[in-house]
């Protein structure tokens, strides 16, 4: 069988093709009649059978999707191995974020392909750009895609700026709906978890009319509804940050029943600057009652508390105080309610011309949830919001810090500083809402030998972010506190007073808008195909050539009046208001398909775009095919790509904040950056702090390289191994630190902003382009396919993913950090080495069965804050991680004539998520992995599609 049938086989192949199919699978037995017809597969705009051998492309068809029981775009990124282990799922982003870097998380799920980064993989919808979130203005939402509507989804897992201009330098991820449909059908699908929380419901239905070929004309549409109920840490074991033995525990002195604080002020407190303690003589600053020894434990005060573990954090003033699991409070499935449509309208206006208008439009609601308040003693809750002495638990606090540090040491009367976890506030909670649509009208047809597409789109997302509960207006609260009407020492089964929670009820700030953004996008594109003419030996030269015009629009709104009035921890961004704000693109690009032998063949393409405040940016690529024999074929690929700056990036709002240090020095006549009055040049400096967005950015420029083999020695087996290699320079990064600044001070010397005497009087910190990154790895994929196995036909299939090299550096002038594969990163993409999926599907008749394994390797973990300081080394600490491992079942019988069903079992042997000591402060999870790991446990999946005609 010759290879390009192989390559177009995923296309046309039937639903029992696995999972992860690639370019090479084989065909199922009913392709080989079939006539190959030129298609268009995402990454080229020429028609041609042969695609796929040249470009590196996934084809998932929906029945695929189906046989793994996937319900949403995020979970089909979840198990593409191509997929960079980011935070881009609603577990890995449900923590408190502030700031145009984060905000755009609440809700929203995105599309990360080679470990890039969302902002760096361009995302379309039936092969046009969509609009991106509201909030961010940065990422499209997969939340937001019609997925009940998909036909498949085309990944190209190479650099596309040739083709598709910015964005696009991991990969193009292309969801592909329908085009027409006739008749009426609806499915409900369902996936429920064994221990509960987590579940998903989708309902969809699907009706059409009009066949184009005698009516000329088909009008079809499709509405989903789709909810992912909460799933909070409670609900999970394994989410438990009280581990300690193995360098995890939670670094929070605030607990639900309150542990008792000094404060270092004049005012004075019931246990001053501390307690001698008199075991060993020790101050003991942070005290709970509970922790006391001959007490009840912290494990009396609440479900969720436990000791602080002192050595850990090398605090031995915290020997007596308790802490609070606050990483397990945390919300790891946020829930996501989501309502979808998409319509199509097509008429056949002649034999080879047709007119379409598509509508798109999708209604999204995310709750953020996260733990309650930690009050603390300090400049917010001073003296007057303490524990007062005439407080119904004051003489039980006493009494019990007398019995065993005595009276001495105590100043009876005076008020309590503590630290508590206000359970009676409530989870702080965030709700967003986005509406987006898009509409799109367009031609396509055919002129003489060539085809063309042209079509003009509005498409728009607006999101809307509130506070949902758990937050309050601080003079209110601290009235609350300060009234004593509040108990911060409550055990568990005692409750607040009626009149402490009406007051706190008044003080709630549920309800306030935080801030709302709008991403609009405008475009018009035009794009021409076919032949030139002329031939070559390998067959007639083929070209594609277009235009794309574009208007991208950005605003951001906040809430000024609600930060003037004071809500205590609201995460404002009034800092990054943005009236709104616009550039218009214009773009041209052509490709070139040359044959230049039978077995040889190169396409060359190039694109220009010109962005408004830019300029101009040119990105060619060129790729060959060369099949010396029928059963193997190499291929390969060189191109550029760039990424353009946020309006965020070039206009965020700039401020100016004093450097408070007493340690700094001016570069230019001190080189070591650090003050010493003995040193004539080194006299201190307090400048002020430039942070914010800066509008003479470039764009962030790549490189792309790929080189890979496709085999297919007999028609049971294929294979192809691809390996790639991802360079990027110029990154756009902030907040660049003041040390880096005065170690490559020649090269930032004009970041120290000076007087009209040379003085200097300000640093900048604004965004810049500065440093790079290095990214290489394989990809495999593998399939064998076996007749008559038991009176059905078996499928084989291996895909993996192998990364061998992850480097940065911040400057330009640096070399490379060290090989960062198989290390814990805390942010942004955790590149473990090695990530695959082992599908085997087996089809008799009317049913078909599919056994996936899901493999995701370990990797060194983050030091736990004692091992980091070489202080203290917890007693079962590995920094090794285990690998992730879980086996997924699934079901279809097609017997009946109207009525298909699937039946699912997701992780069958209900493994638990590897654990992990990363420091939950700055990372989500609990003891776990949310870049890695599913935490629902196991869940059944259950779905059913019935066409009534």
């Amino acid at each position: 069988m010759k290879l390009k049938r192989l390559a177009l086989s995923l296309a046309i192949a039937s639903a029992c093709a696995p999972l992860m199919a690639q370019e090479t699978t084989a065909p199922a037995e009913d392709t080989t009649s079939k006539t190959l017809d030129t298609v268009t597969v995402t990454g080229s705009r020429i028609k041609r059978a042969d695609i796929e051998t040249q470009l590196p492309v996934t084809i998932i068809k929906k029945e695929e999707i189906d046989a793994q029981g996937i319900s949403s775009a995020e979970q089909l990124m979840n198990y593409l191995n191509i997929a960079g282990n980011g935070m881009d799922n609603l577990a890995s982003n449900a923590g408190i974020i502030s700031g145009v870097d984060q905000r755009g998380n609440n809700g929203v799920s995105s599309a990360n392909l080679r470990g890039q980064g969302a902002d760096a993989t361009l995302v379309l919808l039936n092969g046009r750009r969509v609009a991106s979130h509201g909030l961010k203005g940065r990422v499209v939402d997969l939340n937001s895609i019609p997925f009940a509507a998909i036909e498949r989804v085309e990944v190209l897992r190479d650099g596309a700026s040739a083709i598709y201009g910015t964005d696009a330098i991991g990969g193009v991820i292309n969801f592909i709906t329908r085009t027409d449909y006739q008749g009426l059908q609806a499915s409900a699908f369902t996936d429920t978890t064994e221990e509960g929380g987590g579940n998903i419901y989708r309902v969809n239905v699907l009706g059409g009319a009009g066949d184009l070929d005698t009516d000329r004309w088909n009008v079809f549409a499709s509405l989903s509804w789709k909810k992912n109920e909460i799933l909070r840490g409670t609900d999970r074991d394994f989410s438990n940050a009280f581990q300690p033995d193995r360098g995890l525990s939670p670094d929070t002195r605030g607990t639900p029943f309150a542990t008792i604080a000094y404060r270092p002020t004049s005012t004075p407190t019931l246990i001053g600057a501390g307690l001698t303690d008199p075991a060993d003589g020790s101050n003991q600053r942070y005290i709970n009652i509970l922790n006391l020894p001959g007490a009840s434990s912290c494990e009396s005060g609440h479900d969720m508390m436990g000791p602080y573990d002192y050595q850990l954090w090398g605090l031995v003033d915290s020997t007596y105080a308790c802490a609070y699991d606050y990483p397990a409070a945390a919300v790891i499935q946020q829930p996501v309610e989501s309502k979808d449509f998409i319509g199509r309208a097509t008429f056949k206006v002649s034999d080879t011309t047709q007119a379409f208008i598509e509508f798109m439009g999708s209604e999204v609601d995310a709750r953020k949830s996260f733990e309650p308040y930690q009050i603390s003693p300090g400049s917010t809750f001073d003296a007057t919001t303490w524990y007062p002495s005439t407080g119904e638990a004051y003489d039980m606090i006493y009494d019990a810090l007398a019995d065993y540090f005595g009276t001495a040491q105590l100043n009876y009367g005076e008020p309590i500083a503590y630290r508590w976890r206000c359970m009676a506030c409530g989870s702080r909670q965030i709700s967003t809402n986005t509406k987006s649509y898009r509409f799109l009208a367009g031609v396509e047809g055919s002129l003489g030998s060539w085809d063309y597409d042209v079509g003009v789109s509005r498409a728009e997302s607006k999101s809307t972010s509130k506070l949902y509960g758990g937050y309050y207006y601080t003079d209110k609260l601290k009235a609350v506190l300060g009234s004593g009407l509040l108990n911060p020492f409550l055990l568990p089964g005692e409750e607040q007073s009626e009149a402490g929670m009406a007051a706190l009820a008044a003080a709630s700030a549920s309800g306030t808008e935080l801030y709302g953004g709008t991403s609009t996008m405008s475009t018009l594109d035009a794009n021409f195909s076919g032949g030139l003419g002329f031939s070559l030996p390998g067959g007639e030269a083929q070209m594609a050539t277009g235009l794309e015009l574009r208007r991208e629009e950005y605003e951001f709104g906040g809430n000024l009046d609600a930060e003037a009035d004071g809500i205590y921890l609201a995460p404002f961004d009034n800092g990054n208001v943005l009236k709104q704000v616009k550039r218009d693109v214009w773009a041209v690009y052509a490709e070139v398909y040359l044959p230049i032998l039978d077995s040889l063949d190169v396409t060359i393409a190039g694109r220009h775009d010109d962005y408004e405040g830019f300029g101009g940016t040119d990105n060619p690529k060129v790729s060959f095919k060369w099949q010396p024999i029928d059963s193997l074929a190499f291929r390969g690929a060189y191109s550029t790509g760039f990424k353009v700056p946020t309006f965020n990036q070039l206009y965020y709002g700039t401020s100016l904040s004093p450097y408070t240090g007493l340690d700094l020095a001016d570069p230019a006549t001190c080189p070591s950056g650090i003050a010493d009055p003995s040193i004539p040049g080194c006299e201190m400096i307090q400048p002020d702090l430039l942070t914010g967005g800066k509008e003479d950015l470039d764009p962030e420029e790549s490189t792309q390289k790929s080189i890979g083999v496709v085999f297919s020695p007999i028609d049971w087996f294929n294979m192809s191994l691809d390996w790639w290699e991802i360079e990027r320079e110029k990154t756009i990064r902030s907040g660049i630190s003041v040390d880096t600044l005065i170690e490559n001070y020649d090269t930032f010397a004009d970041n120290w902003i000076r007087d009209a005497n040379g003085d200097v009087i300000a640093i900048d910190q604004r965004y810049l382009n500065s440093g790079g990154s290095l990214m290489r790895g394989i990809e495999l994929d593998a399939n064998l396919m076996f007749d008559d196995v038991f009176d059905g036909d078996l499928r084989i299939h291996l895909n993996g993913s192998y990364l061998d090299t992850f480097q940065t550096k911040d400057l330009e002038t640096l070399p490379y950090t060290d090989n960062l594969v198989g290390d814990y990163i805390r942010y942004y993409s955790l590149p473990i080495r090695w990530k695959h999926t082992l599908d085997f599907s087996w089809r008799r008749g009317d049913w078909a069965h599919n056994l996936t394994q899901v493999y995701r390797a370990g990797y060194k973990d983050e030091e736990p804050n004692g091992v980091a300081s070489g202080n203290y080394i917890p007693s079962n600490w590995d920094p090794d991680v285990d690998a992730y491992i879980v086996y997924n079942y699934n079901l279809t019988y097609t017997g009946f004539e109207k009525m298909k069903l699937s039946f699912g079992i997701k992780n069958l042997l209900n493994t638990d998520p590897p654990f992990t000591a990363h420091k939950n402060d700055w990372a989500a999870g609990a003891a776990w992995e949310p870049r890695i790991a599913d935490p629902r446990g196991r869940a059944y999946t259950l779905q059913v599609e019935y066409k009534f005609f």
